[in-house]
């Protein structure tokens, strides 16, 4: 019979969770595998990234700077210019998504035939739901 995880594994597994659900999201790695090149724009991520909207980046920047992995500078020009950066910690995040990618690059067929295989089962040729 399983044991339930002591109080002080539940914490740390929640505490650990909130970090992940930020550098696990997909704009979190496609905006820290940009600024690893060097530090850019706001407009130059956004154009980067491509698809994403102004208020997501926006939203994802700010949590990668509370986190400490993103810096932001403001330089005193007419209009005021923005740069964002990788920090030490954000530049050590960059060798994990650097892995997660490559294994991506890696898999990405095999996983897009599963897909097709998986919705071909579940929704049949004519997409009206199969056996399930």
């Amino acid at each position: 019979m399983d044991m339930p995880a002591s109080p002080a594994v539940s914490a740390q597994c929640h505490k650990v969770g909130k970090v992940l659900a930020i550098v696990g999201d997909k704009w979190t790695v496609m905006i820290v595998r940009i600024l690893v090149e060097r530090p850019h724009r706001f407009n130059e991520i956004k154009r980067t990234v491509g698809g994403i909207s102004q208020q997501m980046l926006t939203r994802t920047l700010k949590a990668l700077e509370r986190d400490g992995m993103v810096s932001r500078t403001v330089y005193p020009t007419v209009p005021p210019q923005v740069e964002y950066a990788l920090t030490k910690l954000g530049q050590s995040l960059a060798v994990p998504v650097r892995a997660l990618g490559a294994w991506a690059g890696e898999h990405i067929d095999e996983i897009e035939n599963n897909r097709a295989r998986y919705d071909q089962d579940k929704h049949g040729p004519t997409g009206r739901g199969g056996s399930e």
